[in-house]
């Protein structure tokens, strides 16, 4: 009798609930303003789904899958509002949701890193107005997975450069601003990356090959576990994909203004890798604006800042021809080659020693200037001087910048960090002047220079900002193979 009880009310359990909305689709939920609205989920085959919400009213049969989506222009709407979601008897109620600007911020660890131990950003994402958070639960999965663990607070992300971007951020607009955190330390662009990207990246598709081989019967085991070790966390966030089936693929295609994306580490173990950074990162975004159907889809990538990795024997972290993370730097910068994306310039900060440097809060309010800049045009100053043209005349190499307006040494010394050569490809530590919003470089060794290097290191002592008080974006005007 017991059996038939157990089975009965397992059948029951089939039938119950059917209605199931995406996973964001919570209570105090940010919906992304001035976009059209995207509501989906599952239900039985063939029913049709009600929506209402803001006014707005709309149905659709569900497929006979079990999908259905719904979309609906632009919702307007100048409080908190709810939306109700029907299918036959079952309902959904969602409660206190909201317009507003939202984001998913990504990553390894330091986007993961959280705000307790930066006494600066802890201040201001206690006494946050106006901020909601989603953070996606960390795991793994070898399919791509319809749902996600997680649900919206209204609080500030515990992500300290997320909680001072988006802090930073809502100073400027008079609106919610909504944080999708979804990030993991130790973890690849590659994690991060759906399977058929391996078709235009034969490392990915590698990488792919051997995950599947070698790793399924331990990620499994390791699932199965109720508590993992320490070991057993970092093998899970290095697999290729796994995190993208897990932890993104839920969340496609829900409304949002960008990415804000913090990763780039565990891609500097080679130079190799670094090098091959360069083709990967604009691929993985186009294909994330294809996931999501939106071309405008903003990104906003965090340069790596200072540290003292050097694949060179030799040199020191401020050697210009050294192998370091400059390479790794100069790769990440590929991606403005895409419209609507940004890169915030960090190499003024950084630790030597730390490859999780506390220095988050400046990150967060240069990604806020960004956003402000690009996103919703505002006529400021967002980025220090970027590299123009330069001009040889004889000895001297001239440079132009943009944002150049004011350009200045920070701390009041010499200008740094700028290196020279000839066609002997040795460099030389430039002698730099501020001429009006030029720089001026030469060296007596060097009688025909014709390249340039700045901040082109593993950790540069940098002073070179225009009025905004924003460093110069490193760069190098050679060609030659590293």
């Amino acid at each position: 009798m017991k059996i038939y009880l157990a089975l009965f009310f397992f059948s029951l359990s089939l039938f119950a609930g059917d209605l199931r909305l995406a996973s964001l689709f919570q209570d105090n939920m940010v919906v992304q303003r001035d976009q059209e609205f995207v509501i989906w989920g599952e239900a039985p085959a063939n029913k049709k789904v009600d929506v209402q919400v803001a006014g707005q009213n709309a149905s659709v049969k569900v497929s006979e899958l079990g999908k259905w989506m719904i979309k609906l222009p632009a919702l307007k709407a100048s409080s908190a509002f709810e939306i109700k979601v029907t299918a036959g008897s079952e309902k959904k109620l969602i409660k206190n949701a909201v317009l507003g600007e939202v984001w998913i911020c990504s990553g390894q660890s330091n986007m993961q890193m959280g705000w307790g131990g930066i006494p600066e950003i802890k201040k201001m994402a206690v006494n946050a107005k106006n901020i909601r958070t989603f953070k996606v639960n960390n795991t793994v999965s070898y399919q791509e997975e319809d749902y996600c663990q997680g649900s919206w607070v209204e609080a500030a992300p515990g992500s300290a450069v997320a909680a001072a971007f988006a802090v930073n951020l809502q100073k400027s607009i008079i609106c919610p601003i909504g944080i999708i955190q979804a990030s993991w330390g130790s973890s690849s662009v590659e994690g991060w990356m759906p399977m058929d990207m391996a078709e235009k990246l034969p490392h990915f598709k590698k990488e792919l090959e051997d995950c599947r081989a070698n790793d399924k019967d331990k990620v499994a085991e390791i699932l199965a576990k109720k508590k993992m070790s320490g070991k057993d966390n970092i093998f899970l966030r290095t697999r290729p994909n796994l995190l993208y089936n897990a932890m993104m693929h839920p969340l496609i295609p829900y409304s949002l203004r960008g990415v804000v994306w913090y990763q780039g580490e565990a891609n500097t173990k080679s130079v190799e890798a670094m090098l091959q950074y360069g083709q990967t990162l604009p691929m993985w975004f186009q294909r994330y604006r294809q996931e999501w159907d939106n071309e405008n889809l903003q990104l906003m990538a965090v340069m790596l800042p200072g540290f003292g990795r050097n694949f060179t024997k030799g040199t020191t972290i401020e050697s210009p021809d050294a192998q370091t993370w400059a390479l790794m730097r100069e790769s990440q910068m590929k991606v403005l080659e895409l419209d609507h994306t940004s890169v915030a310039t960090t190499i003024d900060l950084g630790d030597v020693k730390n490859i999780h440097p506390k220095d988050k809060a400046p990150i967060g309010e240069r990604l806020a200037l960004l956003a402000r800049r690009d996103v919703l045009k505002e006529n400021i100053v967002a980025e220090g001087p970027v590299f123009k043209s330069q001009q040889v005349n004889g000895s001297k190499i001239e440079l132009s910048f943009d944002n150049s307006k004011g350009m200045k040494a920070k701390d009041g010394e010499a200008i740094k960090a700028f290196w020279i050569c000839d066609d002997s490809k040795s460099w030389k530590l430039a002698k730099a002047e501020i001429v009006g919003e030029k720089v001026v470089l030469s060296n007596a060794e060097v009688k025909k220079p014709l390249y340039v290097r700045y901040a082109y290191a593993a950790m540069p002592a940098v002073n070179l900002v225009n009025e905004a008080d924003l460093p110069a974006r490193p760069f190098r005007t050679d060609s030659f193979t590293p």
